[in-house]
């Protein structure tokens, strides 16, 4: 959106002040910016957006596989009739746990196109294993490894792309990564309904076949990531890049006030752990990830696999709260990005009170069936906001490189352990499909969130106006919008 432009001698770029927006921007924001720029941004979103889009993809396809293969014969072929589903995905998200926080220190020092494909490819291996599971126990083991690659995957892509889009960009290109996964459990679904007839002239069921064709398809992904994910851009060039187009690069970030790599100190560490960075932002995605309908069970699928559905019926019918949450976040991204200036919170806000009306509504369970149906299908409105998070984080972390790394990973990391215990409590497969203490849970976190979004945003907005009385007091600089601040942590009122 701001215009980037070389002066005659030092050849710097510089923003420009309240700069006129065109409306063609509103639909992609390179529209509007110079040719160089523009040439630059086509080749990294073709490579870095693709692929991450791409990888979590198959990450999430391959997470959530085995929901879909319970419901589809899993649970009968194997005996699973406890609560062998919970265990299941908690291994997997404790091993995503431990490894989140880890990797993205790792992902400071060590090139992305290296660490980040080799881990997709131990978990497409991994993924081929869970078809020749034959016990409940082989399936927690694998599961866990499979959380432990994969959880290096999204918080590690999150801050390689907040290391290269500005503030204008930025919304866009995160939620459109989540947006992916979103896909990934929608294609999950729709290949065990095709997939699932393999079974019966085959020595291996049609769930089986499911772990086997995911894998096929993740496999050659993970391969060419390493050829295609870049690394930040102080760091190595990545071979579709020019020198000029890296140049570009690191002004635009300069321009933008997201810090290069820094050593680690014993000062930074203390700095990143007495900020209220990494309390409130963690302390608000860890509301958000356990504030979705659909996120903490698979409750919809085992509503309509009570209802007598098919399983045909069950695995395509339950992409629709997937569907919802895809459409619904595009329009977050883009009005966050153009008609909200940068502000990352309203749609939080938003969808926090869709989610309210629907968790209330199915906790009293006894509502019409079309009113049922559609609070199932409201809870993507709410896990919508996943993106805008991360977006607002690199942006809030900007002024140190490592601490926006690890915060990013820190929100994920707790997110994802308070997810590995809440739904052995609240959403116990033996009280499905009602699920009542899990949705009286789910509305109570989500007036959590609320809360915690707004004292998050007010933290911001005081911190922003400290930096812009310092900056006039040293410079006497004029104040510059929102959307063309040459260091900024986010927006400005």
């Amino acid at each position: 959106m701001s215009d980037i432009k070389e002066t005659g001698v030092t050849h710097e770029p510089t923003a420009q002040v309240n700069p006129k927006r065109r409306w063609v921007s509103y639909f992609w924001d390179t529209l509007d910016k110079p040719k160089e720029e523009r040439r630059f941004l086509f080749k990294l979103d073709a490579a870095l957006l693709t692929f991450a889009c791409l990888g979590f993809f198959i990450k999430f396809m391959d997470q959530i596989n085995i929901n879909v293969a319970f419901v589809s014969g899993m649970k009968e072929d194997l005996n699973l009739y406890g609560n062998q589903l919970n265990y299941f995905q908690t291994a997997f998200t404790v091993g995503s746990i431990l490894s989140q926080v880890p990797s993205n220190i790792i992902l400071t020092r060590v090139p992305a196109h290296i660490w980040i494909p080799a881990n997709e490819v131990i978990w497409s291996v991994l993924t081929f294993c869970l078809s020749q599971a034959k016990t409940p126990t082989q399936i927690i083991v694998i599961r866990f490894f499979v959380g432990l690659v994969e959880g290096t995957f999204y918080p590690g892509l999150q801050y390689i792309i907040g290391s290269w889009y500005r503030k204008d960009e930025l919304a866009k290109r995160t939620c459109i990564f989540h947006i992916s996964s979103v896909l990934g459990a929608m294609f999950s679904g729709y290949l065990m309904a095709a997939v699932n007839h393999l079974g019966e002239n085959s020595k291996y069921a049609g769930w089986q076949w499911l772990f086997i064709i995911d894998g096929v398809i993740s496999l050659p992904i993970a391969l060419a990531g390493f050829f295609f994910y870049p690394d930040v851009p102080e760091g190595k060039k990545p071979w579709y890049l020019s020198e000029s187009d890296i140049e570009l690069a690191r002004k635009r970030m300069e321009l933008e006030g997201r810090k290069p790599r820094a050593k680690y100190t014993v000062a930074k560490v203390k700095k990143i752990f007495t900020s209220w960075h990494i309390y409130a932002l963690t302390l608000t995605y860890t509301f958000w990830v356990n504030s979705v309908i659909g996120s903490a069970a698979p409750a919809f699928t085992l509503f309509l696999k009570a209802s007598g559905y098919s399983v045909g019926l069950i695995n395509v019918y339950g992409t629709l709260p997937f569907a919802v949450q895809a459409g619904v976040e595009l329009i977050y991204a883009w009005s966050s990005d153009t008609i909200l200036r940068g502000r990352r919170w309203p749609p939080v806000i938003f969808g926090s009170v869709v989610s309210i009306i629907a968790a209330g509504s199915l906790a009293v369970w006894d509502i019409s069936p079309g009113w049922k149906w559609a609070c199932f299908l409201f809870g993507g409105v709410g896990g919508a906001a996943g993106g805008l998070f991360f977006a607002w984080a690199n942006e809030i972390t900007s002024a140190d490189n490592e601490e926006r790394a690890i915060v990013i990973g820190t929100m994920n990391q707790f997110g994802s352990a308070v997810s590995a215990w809440l739904p052995l409590v609240v959403f116990q497969q033996v009280d499905s499909p009602r699920y009542h203490k899990g949705w009286i849970t789910l509305t109570a976190i989500n007036s959590s969130l609320i809360i915690s979004t707004l004292v998050t945003w007010q933290l911001q907005k005081r911190e922003n106006a400290k930096r812009a009385a310092v900056e006039d007091s040293t410079d006497g600089t004029e104040n510059e919008s929102v959307d063309a601040i040459p260091v900024t942590t986010g927006e400005k009122f």
